[in-house]
């Protein structure tokens, strides 16, 4: 990657933070630590990496992206909006009353919004059925998805994850945001879902490891999971909930909870730095 697109998409990456914080203020509702962790691996894949358009946020040819940690929504939103699917100023109508922007991804509502999703453990699944889809249609699309690290727990993304493998699909890769924390605690706490790279190679995947807040890294990662040929690809992104903004970092208690607007202030001359 040229240094010239490395600093783009760094400073991608920041703007997008700064969205998520605002947003996140302005409702005074919503998911600051999992959005955060996941900035660097969307601002990758929508700005370096996917093949897709937001004049035309329905071509059936565009490669597909499954948000399967539903609540991780103004990422993807900030995101979304970073990338011109949509005006900013619906980034601060974030879950009001008859707004476009809910808690949850609407695919109905949302342009660039491919899978709603919020009842963890589905998105796999979904994703499958886009990547067969793509297979049986001769279509050239990829697919990819998030899954937060606590979401393994949910038994449906075993099943999904044997059906991905018995059916071959190298068209699919998934990220997984391990960030080590769910709303209630560690995932080790909560129920230990290490250790992960075996599980997912036990079950048939291609698997790689990578920091999931270096471009660089995971740039070389999705290269590694297009040329990988008869299993799909998971890439388990070690990733900190919270990241860019100190007080918020590996801190489980910003899960769900909105920053005040002191809180806010803070945050963003945090991210002005980094700029």
């Amino acid at each position: 990657m040229e240094n010239r697109v490395l600093g783009e998409l760094k400073a991608t990456a920041n703007a997008i933070r700064k969205d998520i914080i605002t947003m996140l203020a302005e409702s005074k509702s919503g998911h600051p630590g999992g959005s955060l962790s996941a900035v660097e691996i969307l601002t990758y894949l929508y700005f370096k990496e996917m093949n897709v358009n937001p004049s035309s946020p329905k071509d059936e040819n565009r490669d597909r992206f499954v948000l399967s940690k539903g609540h991780g929504a103004p990422v993807l939103y900030s995101t979304l909006a970073e990338k011109g699917y949509f005006p900013k100023e619906e980034l601060m109508k974030l879950r009001k009353t008859n707004a476009m922007l809910q808690g949850h991804p609407d695919m109905k509502g949302t342009p660039g919004v491919d899978m709603s999703t919020g009842s963890l453990g589905q998105g796999l699944s979904v994703s499958n059925g886009m990547a067969l889809s793509a297979k049986l249609d001769n279509k050239s699309y990829r697919v990819y998805a998030l899954l937060g690290d606590g979401e393994l727990q949910e038994g449906q993304v075993w099943e999904a994850a044997l059906t991905a493998a018995h059916y071959k699909l190298d068209n699919l890769t998934i990220f997984i945001d391990h960030n080590g924390l769910q709303i209630d605690g560690t995932n080790e706490e909560v129920k230990n879902v290490n250790p992960i790279e075996d599980k997912w190679k036990a079950f048939g995947w291609h698997t790689i490891s990578i920091d999931g807040h270096d471009l660089l890294q995971i740039e070389k990662a999705v290269e590694e999971a297009k040329g990988t040929k008869g299993k799909p690809t998971v890439i388990i992104a070690s990733t900190v909930k919270g990241k860019g903004i100190s007080f918020m970092e590996n801190e489980v208690g910003w899960h769900g909870v909105a920053p005040n607007a002191e809180q806010k202030e803070q945050a963003l001359k945090e991210l002005e730095v980094l700029k």
